[in-house]
């Protein structure tokens, strides 16, 4: 496997291989994942969906198939995809009267349904959401960060006013997004809205998280969008008020993806592979046996079961035909938080030998305690990755005055400048650069209450 600090892109393809977690699908740009990969994947999925229904939200589901039509009465939201549609024209054997859209993302399916559903003020808000996958094509895709169909949850509200609609994306990009970028990925995301010309299609505004990446590009992880009355116009998305007038409602739309996996692998991994955060990690700790003999396995059984009762999620490897060596390099490859060590001299003292995946640290433990220091130490290890990570991110971080000085910063980090300095023509100026606004923030970093706020700094860099 070749080094990151030498060729981050094929570090990033090693990884995905030797680590087990997808590989290419039989379609140009889609990709079949492993169950290892789809096992942090799920782990993603159950948090962020437990954030979605605190917030108010119920999961529902739409349909892949999507008419044509649909997506003609938003005109902003086909310009904004058309390039990357897929279209069914035939079935059954048959050209089909219109053709169909496979769905790039739902706004339009959704609002169809929810001008059926809301008739009064009283059936809003409607907050929805659906766990599906979606099909853009991706020019150059790359396995987890684009490719032509991925996993996603998408969130689609209707609410009686503007203010409404604007707390409850906002609420859902600080409290669902955020917060589990933060906590769970220990991946330290800037939060910002995007500038007009980098908002999602038919949006009146777009906020995102983005991360910085191993190579010092960013990554965008998570957006959350106000739609305005744009689509409740489309689609005769209305209410009766209180008062008896009809009002049109005003929506919003919000998404994460499978994208997340590899923010994970690039936002954390080192030349050794994936450095997992114990929050998704399949395996929170690996018990390993330098032998496969009868009195280890008996024993790496013992150390297991009280780590399965204090709540942690244990594996035990001790398969035939690999040696001690070749177990410990794919435990490290796949980014196993914690690994305990279990030979004879470990057994005849009563204890084990503790290995942290993030910092390579060994320490003998008793036996006897190990499963009541186990979950501090994962804890432990968990903010210290977010520690690094945010350290990593600051130091490549640079504060500058123009737009040149940005775009000679972008090629190794961030840059940021006063949005003021930059401005429609600075980001054309930058674009010659592969170098783009990744989001307007307030000067302390905090999310601004709107784009149009005075004073906001612009975060370039380049990105994936």
């Amino acid at each position: 496997m070749v080094t990151a600090q030498s060729d981050f892109p094929r570090w990033y393809q090693d990884v995905l291989a030797t680590a087990e977690l997808a590989d290419n699908g039989p379609v140009r740009g889609t990709m079949v994942i492993l169950p290892y990969g789809y096992a942090i994947w799920e782990h993603i999925q159950a948090d962020v969906d437990r954030r979605i229904k605190a917030a108010g939200a119920e999961n529902a589901y739409f349909p892949l198939f999507i008419p044509e039509h649909y997506l003609a009465r938003e005109a902003a939201h086909v310009e904004g995809f058309s390039p990357e549609l897929a279209v069914v024209t035939h079935g059954g054997g048959k050209q089909l009267e219109e053709p169909i859209v496979v769905r790039p993302t739902s706004e339009t399916v959704v609002g169809e349904y929810m001008a059926k559903w809301v008739q009064s003020y009283r059936d809003l808000p409607l907050l929805l959401n659906q766990w599906a996958n979606v099909v853009r094509w991706e020019l150059r895709p790359r396995l987890f960060l684009r490719t032509s169909e991925f996993l996603w949850q998408e969130g689609h509200t209707a609410h009686r006013t503007r203010a409404d609609a604007a707390a409850y994306a906002r609420r859902i990009h600080l409290e669902v997004y955020r917060d589990f970028l933060v906590d769970r990925l220990a991946l330290p995301v800037l939060v910002g809205h995007k500038t007009e010309r980098e908002r999602f299609a038919g949006a009146v505004n777009t906020m995102t998280c983005e991360a910085m990446m191993g190579d010092g590009k960013a990554l965008q992880l998570a957006t959350s969008h106000e739609l305005g009355q744009n689509f409740a116009r489309a689609f005769g998305i209305d209410f009766l008020d209180s008062s008896g007038r009809r009002e049109l409602a005003w929506t919003t739309s919000w998404g994460s993806s499978t994208r997340m996996v590899g923010g994970l692998i690039m936002g954390h991994g080192d030349d050794a592979g994936l450095v997992l955060p114990p929050a998704v990690a399949p395996a929170q700790v690996v018990v390993l046996p330098v032998r496969a003999d009868a009195s280890l396995l008996h024993v790496a059984e013992q150390v297991a079961e009280p780590l399965r009762g204090a709540g942690v999620r244990v594996r035990v490897d001790a398969r035939e035909g690999r040696s001690f060596g070749r177990r410990v390099t794919e435990w490290e490859i796949k980014g196993a938080p914690l690994r305990v060590e279990l030979g004879p001299r470990d057994l005849a003292a009563g204890q084990v030998t503790l290995v942290r995946r993030d910092t390579g640290e060994k320490s003998a433990v008793a036996r006897a305690g190990l499963a009541a220091a186990v979950p501090g130490l994962l804890t432990t290890v968990q903010a210290a990755m977010l520690a690094a990570a945010t350290r990593r991110r600051d130091d490549r971080t640079h504060d500058v005055a123009s737009v040149a000085e940005a775009a000679e910063a972008a090629r190794t980090g961030f840059a940021r400048l006063p949005w003021a300095a930059v401005g429609a023509a600075g980001e054309d100026r930058l674009a010659q650069y592969a170098v783009t606004v990744r989001c307007l923030q307030r000067e302390d970093g905090s999310l601004p209450e709107s784009p149009d706020e005075p004073d906001l700094v612009a975060v370039v860099a380049r990105s994936y």
